[in-house]
């Protein structure tokens, strides 16, 4: 991703935190997004399912099974590995 995607959410105590939308994943033709927090960069990524609802808008989603993670994490991996390797 070329231009930097800020995402706004908040979390239980309804402080707002930030996070970057690091990666976009294609698998199956399902969109899934890798965001980080803009504040810690010790701090793991995290990974959502895009879905579309009803009216037609996207929404993200937490990935319920360890299989699809997996599949999401392995395709992450070559994308960072392969655009390591372009930038040598």
């Amino acid at each position: 991703m070329e231009d930097k995607t800020i995402l706004k959410f908040k979390d239980v105590e309804g402080n707002v935190v930030e996070l970057e939308a690091v990666a976009e994943i294609y698998l199956e033709e399902q969109k899934y997004l890798i965001l980080a927090p803009l504040d810690d960069e010790s701090a793991d990524e995290y990974v959502y399912r895009v879905d579309v609802n009803k009216e037609g808008q996207e929404e993200l989603n937490a990935i319920e099974s360890d299989e699809e993670f997996m599949k999401v994490k392995k395709e992450y991996k070559n994308l960072l590995y392969n655009e390591g390797g372009k930038n040598e």
